[in-house]
């Protein structure tokens, strides 16, 4: 019996690294992974959601089996309960339920109010043998930003910061480039492909013109959010005006600038027009109201977050408490002035700090990471 575990184990992981192929490009779906395993153990099929609105992995996976005799008395090991309903593909469970298999392996049940064990149902009322609960854990990491999607109705959210030793992200005369390492920049980069979107506040948009794009790794391009309360940031920003201009999103609660920029017979006599997308959002104590920001943001399918704002945008999402992680890169440099990573939070004893609930420090060329669950 002890054997048997540990097999599950293995196929259950080789079914996990199948899905985080799928980062990036499945949301706001999840990823999900498949293998299909033998009566003899050996794997004849394998699939992972590639796509949304793709093959779902078990669908992938059994058309990646050669000899459809071999499906006879088969174990097929899933990182996310089978689905049981409609939407852009037919039931996983109920196509799994009519083939010859002997055993479904599950990760985890999917807490989709869809599903949620109607799955499970479906291939039990078949006869299948069903087991579940095989790495759980290590299926919910992978999902992390997908269950607080569904749990909150809200991105899950990963706050980047980086300083100097001494706490500054820039010098006196806003100067900021580079204080991380290329090494940094780099896994930057790689954390932008594998984001739904990515975030500034106007005055890093202003100051530093960024194209928020993955340049320094492969991978696809995140959706753009910049936040423009009043709407007044130049048209000539890369964000506006570059390759990926579709791809950004303004935040601004200017309701008749808004409703003037997306006059469509406006657009057809400009030949430069914005072609990207305009959220208008309400002011909160004359700010933009990042919870109704973030409602919104939800609904257009971004489950993931990363927000790469200066001192006054990331004071906010820590006060607010709409940060779910902390980013922060600590460069072994010292300013001795100019702008603080953080500021006004509120907080003014010792027994007002809230410690972080995980924490894990790395080290990224000189500098060193720390992330930490908020």
């Amino acid at each position: 019996m002890e054997e048997i575990k540990d097999a599950d184990k293995i196929w259950m992981q080789k079914a996990l690294s199948l899905a985080e192929k799928g980062r990036g490009y499945v949301s706001p779906n999840p990823m999900v992974g498949a293998v299909i395993v033998s009566k003899e153990g050996d794997i004849i099929g394998e699939g992972y959601h590639r796509t949304y609105g793709g093959d779902h992995a078990e669908v992938a996976a059994v058309r990646s089996v050669v000899d459809k005799t071999s499906l006879k008395a088969a174990t097929i090991y899933v990182t996310l309960e089978p689905c049981a309903h409609h939407g852009k593909t037919p039931p996983c469970a109920e196509m799994l339920a009519d083939l010859p298999l002997k055993r479904v392996v599950i990760a985890m049940k999917d807490p989709f109010t869809e599903v949620d064990g109607k799955g499970i149902q479906i291939l039990e009322k078949s006869g299948l043998t069903v087991d579940v609960g095989v790495l759980e854990e290590d299926a919910r990491e992978l999902n992390e930003a997908w269950l607080h999607y569904l749990s909150f109705n809200q991105p899950f959210v990963t706050l980047k910061i980086a300083q100097t030793a001494d706490g500054y992200i820039a010098a006196p005369n806003g100067d900021s480039k580079w204080i991380s390492s290329n090494e940094s920049r780099t896994m930057v980069h790689r954390w932008r492909s594998r984001q739904d979107a990515v975030l500034v506040g106007r005055n890093t948009a202003m100051l530093d013109n960024p194209s928020l794009t993955v340049r320094l790794v492969e991978g696809r391009q995140p959706r753009r959010v910049v936040i423009d309360g009043p709407l007044e940031l130049p048209a000539n920003l890369n964000l506006f005006s570059d390759q990926y201009e579709e791809k950004t999103i303004i935040v601004t609660y200017n309701k008749k600038k808004a409703s003037d920029k997306a006059d469509p017979m406006l657009k057809m006599l400009q030949s430069n027009y914005f072609r990207g997308e305009m959220m208008i959002v309400n002011q909160h104590n004359g700010h933009t109201d990042l919870q109704q920001m973030l409602t919104s943001l939800a609904e257009a399918g971004v489950t993931s977050l990363l927000v790469e704002g200066g001192r006054d945008l990331s004071s906010a999402f820590l006060r607010g408490g709409f940060a779910d992680r902390l980013q922060l890169f600590v460069a072994p440099k010292i300013l001795g002035g100019g702008t603080k990573s953080i500021q006004g939070l509120g907080m003014n004893r010792m027994e007002d700090l809230v410690p972080f609930k995980r924490t894990t420090w790395t080290r990224v060329g000189p500098d060193i990471l720390l992330t930490a669950d908020l």
